[in-house]
């Protein structure tokens, strides 16, 4: 399996179109067989995890059984030639799933090839659906795991993404390698007293966490290339 996300940034003046590609754009992503998962979202202000909406980037999630299904997708669909069009800035990146548990939209959607001899940079997907009655106690708890986590070591580019700007939150992230992430994740205070806060208080009705294996990164996101 081939994940490929895409985050552009749109022209200030192209703003009305990426809000009517959210509507359109669906339909050929349904309309294509040989994607098996996508989805359109938005961003935080300047792609970044814990800032409010941010109407400049917006990103589309792929899944595809095969590079080649990929490649083509990248090469000819409407979809990726309207955010080209109308966009200004473009951050690419192919990832294949190394591990992944939780639903988003009640579907698995990574399929995932154990690899324990990869070492390479390590990118993260984490998706939460969030319980109204808990959405002014998460984003209070939030920033701080957030702030951490831009000052990590190995940390090197995040960006905040949803299907809502509210309720549904994903954040996007790579890292030097897995050891990194992990130090991150777990011996980061405030990220862990989040994730702990998290199970206590049941802030989400649906959860996920992938970790993935880069394959290629190009483009920039905020002025950032990963090489």
């Amino acid at each position: 399996m081939i994940v490929a996300l895409t985050i552009t940034k749109f022209k200030t003046t192209t703003i009305p179109f990426a809000f009517l590609g959210m509507a359109l754009l669906r339909i050929p992503l349904w309309l294509n067989k040989k994607c098996t998962f996508w989805k359109l979202m938005g961003c935080g202000k300047n792609a970044q995890v814990d800032l409010a909406p941010d109407f400049k980037h917006w990103a589309v999630l792929t899944t595809w059984e095969s590079k080649a299904d990929c490649d083509a997708f990248y090469s000819s669909a409407f979809v990726i030639k309207w955010f080209r069009f109308f966009g200004n800035e473009e951050f690419t990146t192919l990832l294949k799933p190394l591990a992944s548990h939780g639903l988003w939209s009640n579907k698995e959607p990574f399929i995932t090839t154990k690899n324990d001899t990869y070492n390479g940079k390590i990118a993260v997907i984490t998706r939460a659906a969030i319980k109204p009655a808990k959405l002014k106690e998460f984003r209070s708890n939030i920033k701080r795991a957030a702030t951490a986590m831009r000052q990590a070591e190995g940390f090197l580019l995040s960006a905040g993404m949803g299907e809502n700007p509210f309720f549904d939150q994903a954040t996007f992230s790579i890292w030097e390698n897995a050891e990194s992430m992990k130090n991150y994740a777990y011996r980061t205070f405030d990220h862990a007293d989040v994730i702990k806060m998290t199970r206590q208080r049941e802030w989400y009705s649906e959860e996920l966490f992938a970790r993935f294996a880069i394959v290629s990164c190009s483009g920039t996101l905020n002025g950032v290339s990963i090489q």
